[in-house]
């Protein structure tokens, strides 16, 4: 067959292996060109610093965080909705808590991790006066990136069951350099003062 190719036996895991360093590759040149991915390309001058994590970081690794959910974690609280049940951004919040414990004294006090994408899914509504449990475990660690798999359940004392569920990756950063290289607004300068020792007036009426 003209065009046709096929590949067998070690060929084919070859050309596997080429594919996946090809889309690997492409992946890293992303993170390292977009616009969206500041985190990892902020701190691509202190790669070799954190491209080999402390042995205490393994996968494997969990934590979980309990919640009993109020009024201020509700979803019209967070304003993400109008209806008084848990927020997914509280839920989000919890999620992540959970997987910065699995991290708890296992960075130099120089490093820690920062989000940096989220796959997640919010499957059940839950209400005021519910105890939910989030749980992060480290899935795949993959220099500086770490993989997590989470998950929230209701207590079993409660309703026992599946209420959200996803992944989230985390980076290991410098904290200085990334504190350093941080957007912020510009400093808002102190206006000027007249004699008289308030803001100047530039033009109008003082009587105004």
């Amino acid at each position: 067959m003209s065009g046709a190719v096929s590949a067998t036996g070690a060929g084919a895991g070859l050309v596997a292996g080429l594919v996946a360093g090809l889309v690997a590759g492409l992946g890293d040149r992303f993170e390292e060109t977009s616009g969206t991915s500041g985190i990892v390309r902020a701190m691509a001058e202190i790669d070799a610093q954190v491209r080999s994590l402390p042995s205490g970081v393994h996968a494997g690794l969990s934590a979980s965080v309990a919640l009993t959910v109020t009024e201020p974690d509700t979803a019209v609280n967070l304003r993400s909705g109008d209806v008084p049940v848990l927020g997914t951004p509280r839920l989000v919040a919890l999620c992540e808590e959970a997987s910065c414990r699995t991290l708890d004294g296992r960075l130099d006090p120089d490093f820690t991790s920062v989000a940096s994408r989220l796959q997640f899914d919010h499957l059940v509504a839950v209400g005021v006066g519910s105890t939910v449990t989030a749980e992060a475990t480290l899935e795949k660690v993959e220099g500086r990136r770490l993989s997590f798999t989470i998950s929230v359940a209701l207590d079993a004392d409660d309703r026992a069951g599946l209420i959200a569920a996803g992944r989230l990756t985390r980076v290991v950063v410098h904290r200085p350099t990334f504190l350093a290289k941080a957007r912020c607004s510009e400093p808002v300068a102190n206006p000027p003062v007249d004699a008289g020792g308030g803001p100047a007036d530039a033009g109008g009426d003082a009587g105004s």
